[in-house]
C-alpha cells in the first residue's frame, strides 16, 4: 500500500475503504508500531507529550514524578521525564533542556526546581518549587516557612532548647523559608537565635556530613539538629552513630520532605511531610489546563506540610 493509504489509515482520515482501514491497522498492531512524535509534529505542531524536566533524579523529583504520572493516566498526553548534562554548572539548566525539546517532542513542560523562572519558550510551562520564587510562570510549591516552624516548634515542646539547623542550599526559596521558619520558632519560644547552630548542608546527604561533624563537636553541641531535608537528617544520623551518640537518646534529628527512605530509617525519621506526589499531580493538571488553552484562577499554589512523628525525636538527655 502506498505511505498515503497508510497514513490516513494510522490517523483515522477520510479517503480510504473500511476494509483498507481495518487491514492496515491490524498490521499495525501485529507489527507494534508507533508513529514518529517528531514527524508527527512537523505536520501537526502537536507532539502529545508532556516534558517533566529535573536538574537530576534524586528522591524528590522521583516523588514528583510519580504525581505527573498519575494526574496524566486518563488524559491523552504521554509523559517524558528529562535531565540534560551539566557541563559548566547547574545554572540555566531548564534553558538548555527547553531548547532541545521544545517544539519538536513536547507540548508543554514541568520544570522541577529551576534556576530562573524566566524561560523564553513558546510551550506552556508550570515550575515546581522554583528557585526564586513565584514570578510570571505558573507555580506550585510547599508551604517551607510553616513547615520549618512546626519541625522546630516540635523539638521545642520536647524540651530542647539547644537546636541545631542543617540548612539546604542558599539559592533556593525553599532553603531560605525554611531557615526563616526556624528562627520564627525560636523567637516565639525566647529562644536567641546563635549563628554558631547553623550549617550549610546543600540539601545532599554526602556534604550535610562535614557540616553534622562540625555542629556535632562543637563543646556546648545541641541536643537537636533540624535538617532542611531528609537527605541531610539521614547523614547527620549517620555521623551521630560515627561519634557515638545514640539517635535519639543523646541527640533529636528531624527532617523534611518524608523521602521513602525516611520510614525505611532505623530509627524511621521524624520529618515534615510536603506533599510531593500531589505537587506533581497539582503541577500537571495546572499544564492540562494550560494546554487546552484555559486561563486557570489560581497559577501560585502553596500546599501545606505536616508533621511526622517516628523514632529520632526525644526529650533531651536529662528531662
Amino acid at each position: 500500500m502506498s505511505v498515503a493509504t497508510v497514513s490516513k489509515a494510522v490517523n483515522g482520515r477520510y479517503g480510504i475503504a473500511p476494509e483498507t482501514a481495518r487491514r492496515v491497522l491490524e498490521l499495525v498492531e501485529e507489527m507494534g508500531y508507533e508513529s514518529s512524535i517528531t514527524a508527527s509534529s512537523m505536520r501537526s505542531r502537536r507532539t502529545g507529550v508532556v516534558g517533566v524536566l529535573v536538574a537530576d533524579f534524586e528522591p524528590f523529583s522521583a516523588e514528583i514524578l510519580k504525581g505527573v504520572g498519575v494526574a496524566l493516566r486518563d488524559s491523552s498526553y504521554d509523559l517524558l521525564a528529562y535531565s540534560g548534562t551539566h557541563q559548566g554548572g547547574y545554572d540555566g539548566w531548564e534553558r538548555k533542556s527547553l531548547s532541545r525539546l521544545s517544539g519538536t517532542l513536547i507540548d508543554g513542560a514541568i520544570m522541577v526546581t529551576p534556576t530562573v523562572v524566566t524561560v523564553p519558550a513558546e510551550i506552556p510551562m508550570v515550575a515546581i518549587d522554583p528557585h526564586t520564587g513565584p514570578a510570571d510562570l505558573p507555580t506550585v510549591e510547599s508551604d517551607n516557612f510553616a513547615g520549618a516552624r512546626e519541625a522546630t516548634r516540635h523539638l521545642i515542646e520536647l524540651g530542647h532548647r539547644r537546636i541545631a539547623f542543617l540548612a539546604g542550599r542558599s539559592d533556593l526559596r525553599s532553603s531560605i523559608r525554611r531557615q526563616d521558619g526556624y528562627r520564627s520558632a525560636l523567637a516565639d519560644a525566647g529562644i536567641p537565635f546563635d549563628p554558631a547552630l547553623v550549617g550549610i548542608g546543600r540539601y545532599l546527604q554526602e556534604t550535610a556530613r562535614e557540616p553534622a561533624m562540625a555542629l556535632l563537636s562543637l563543646r556546648d553541641r545541641p541536643t537537636a539538629i533540624f535538617a532542611a531535608n531528609d537527605l541531610s537528617a539521614l547523614g547527620i544520623i549517620d555521623v551521630a552513630n560515627s561519634m557515638g551518640l545514640s539517635v535519639p537518646r543523646d541527640l533529636s534529628v528531624i527532617g523534611f520532605d518524608d523521602v521513602p527512605e525516611a520510614s525505611r530509617f532505623n530509627p524511621p525519621l521524624t520529618t515534615i511531610r510536603q506533599p510531593m506526589q500531589t505537587l506533581g499531580a497539582t503541577a500537571a493538571k495546572l499544564l492540562l489546563a494550560l494546554l487546552d488553552g484555559e486561563q486557570p484562577k489560581e497559577t501560585h499554589l502553596r500546599l501545606p506540610t505536616r508533621l511526622v512523628r517516628r523514632g529520632t525525636t526525644a526529650p533531651p538527655p536529662g528531662a
